[in-house]
């Protein structure tokens, strides 16, 4: 379960800078994957960041009761001047992961499908390359939640469907909190819908609900 409190958000500016997020409040139960409709600008990534703990707030917080990952489909975090390889096995061993290290280096390489380019810079890929290792990554490690920020949007026809099938896979096992302009992956994945509008966070237990407000919102 994660629990969104009083969670507000900005960034600072040379001008100043509007609340991104402001007074957000709301719980994504346990079990309950979640499709997150808004905007473009609207904060959808923005909250995806303060869920996996990738960015703080200016007030509230957000009280994660399970294992969150990185956003999937930002593709940041990565030390540029390291071989996809080595921060593959960098972010391991940071989670704790010594004894699975040759095992997750392996599927991720598998999983990305970006060959030779595995053992390059990572500062040399490209954004689609980036996220497909970065996605391979997340995959890797068995979280209680999955962030995805576009990930699904991410390659050629053939990946994306290794990605969507990457996904439905843990349905059941795990929840998914996406982020996506493609109404049809979200209707696949997703049961319940968060649309965020200026600034706030409305709750809908059918993702089908969430989707009609939203296009209400922008005239559709």
């Amino acid at each position: 379960m994660i629990e969104v409190k009083n969670l507000y958000k900005r960034y600072h500016g040379p001008h100043g800078g509007g609340w991104v997020l402001k007074d957000m409040s709301f719980t994504i139960p346990q079990g309950v994957s979640v499709g997150v409709v808004g905007r473009n600008g609207a904060g959808k990534s923005t909250l995806l960041r303060l869920l996996g703990g990738m960015d703080s707030p200016d007030r509230g917080r957000v009280e994660r009761h399970c294992r969150v990952s990185w956003p999937i489909g930002l593709a940041g975090g990565f030390q540029g001047t390291m071989t996809g390889r080595q921060n593959v096995k960098f972010v391991a061993r940071l989670h704790g992961d010594e004894q699975r290290i040759a095992e997750i280096i392996s599927f991720v390489e598998e999983f990305a499908e970006i060959g030779a380019a595995f053992d390059q810079p990572v500062k040399t890929y490209s954004s689609g390359m980036r996220s497909r290792l970065a996605f391979g990554l997340s995959l890797a490690f068995d979280f209680d939640v999955y962030l995805s920020d576009e990930a699904t949007s991410v390659g050629d026809v053939a990946f994306k469907q290794k990605a969507t099938e990457a996904f439905k896979q843990r349905l059941g096992k795990a929840t998914i909190i996406m982020v996506s302009h493609s109404t049809g992956i979200l209707k696949d994945l997703c049961q319940s819908g968060l649309w965020l509008h200026e600034g706030q966070a409305y709750w809908f237990d059918k993702l089908d609900d969430a989707i009609v407000a939203y296009h209400k919102s922008i005239g559709k």
